[in-house]
C-alpha cells in the first residue's frame, strides 16, 4: 500500500474531496465562503496550493494552503476520507503542507478548527506544534511559525 502527497491541479478531484469534507455534521461554520471558494479554486488559492493524498493512485485526502500575505498563509480543508483514517495520513498531509509552506516562502501558518467537531484533528495540530491563539464561539485559531 503506497501513500503519496502531491500538488493537485485537477479541480474535479479537489471539488469532490472538498464537497465530501463539507458534509461533516457540525462543521457548517467552517464553510462560510465555500461557494466562492468552489467556484474559483485557482483564484482562491493563488499564491498557495492544494495538496492531495493518494493511496495507490486513488485520491483519499486533501489539504489546502491559502496565501494571506507574503509571510502568512492559512492551512485549510484537511480531510481524510473516513475509510482511510487511522493510517497516519493526516500527519503526512500536515507535514507535506508545512514543507510546502516553507518552500513557498511563508513564515507563519494559521489554522482554524472546531474542536467539538474535529477533536482528533485539533489534538494532532497541537502535537505537531500549532499553538492556540484565540477561541470564539467554539472555533479556535491556531498558528505555527516556520
Amino acid at each position: 500500500m503506497s501513500f503519496e502527497v502531491k500538488k493537485c491541479l485537477d479541480t474535479e478531484i479537489i471539488k469532490g474531496l472538498f464537497l465530501e469534507y463539507s458534509q461533516i455534521k457540525g462543521a457548517e461554520s467552517c464553510f462560510v465562503s465555500f461557494d466562492k471558494e468552489m467556484n474559483n479554486l485557482e483564484e482562491y488559492y493563488q499564491g498557495g496550493t492544494v495538496l492531495v493524498g493518494y493511496e495507490n493512485d486513488r485520491p483519499v485526502a486533501c489539504i489546502a494552503i491559502k496565501k494571506i500575505d507574503d509571510d502568512i498563509c492559512e492551512a485549510k480543508r484537511l480531510f481524510i476520507k473516513p475509510e482511510f483514517r487511522g493510517k497516519g495520513y493526516a500527519r503526512k498531509m500536515l507535514g507535506t503542507m508545512l514543507d510546502k509552506c516553507e518552500e513557498l516562502g511563508f513564515r507563519e501558518v494559521t489554522f482554524t478548527t472546531k474542536p467539538s467537531v474535529m477533536q482528533i484533528g485539533y489534538e494532532l495540530y497541537k502535537r505537531m506544534g500549532f499553538e492556540e491563539v484565540s477561541e470564539k464561539d467554539g472555533i479556535v485559531l491556531m498558528r505555527m511559525g516556520l
